[in-house]
């Protein structure tokens, strides 16, 4: 993967995500539940313009945007053209799932990265990590051999524009934060 890869629509990235192993210090899996943000999205942290809080998505694309929801949950989200990122809501866990049960000790397996609060618990994934690229360690991403049949629906957990089919999901998947 490279920079290319996120310097496109961000609707097509996140469709193109699914299948992808991501790591993070060498803890992760295989995303299968995204959803796409545009900057003419009013659900779009980045609908407004550029703030202090938002500068991530305004950055070079293959950067992180982490953000904190509800004050209590990291999510980790893919900057792709400026003012648009992917949330990456969901992964099945397949590398280091001691150090995410040991994270999320509460979790049964399937869970442990299901919703993007959880996946970035899970991956250790905290603000700190902002505006770093994702090309670079402590991230690793790899694409898959092929990509998986995908669903779509409706984006969950906003208000605002929540009808838009910008969900998108591994079919089949028995990992993702709820069933499309």
């Amino acid at each position: 993967m490279d920079a290319d890869f996120f310097r496109r629509d961000v609707v097509a990235v996140a469709v193109d995500l699914l299948g992808v192993r991501l790591l993070v210090d060498g803890v992760g899996g295989v995303i299968v539940e995204t959803e796409a943000y545009r900057k003419d999205d009013e659900a779009s942290h980045s609908y407004r313009g550029p703030t202090a809080a938002n500068a991530a998505m305004f950055g070079d694309p293959a950067r992180a945007y982490v953000y904190r929801s509800y004050g209590m949950h990291w999510c980790l989200n893919f900057v792709c053209e400026p003012g648009s990122a992917v949330l990456i809501r969901a992964l099945e866990p397949t590398d280091g799932l001691e150090a995410m049960a040991a994270r999320r000790p509460a979790a049964p397996p399937r869970r442990l990265c299901a919703g993007p609060g959880n996946l970035c618990k899970a991956l250790g994934v905290t603000g700190g990590m902002n505006g770093l690229p994702v090309l670079r360690p402590p991230f690793l991403l790899e694409r898959p051999a092929q990509a998986p049949a995908s669903v779509s629906g409706c984006r969950i957990g906003i208000s605002k524009a929540a009808d838009r089919p910008w969900r998108f999901a591994v079919e089949g998947s028995a990992y993702l934060s709820k069933p499309i």
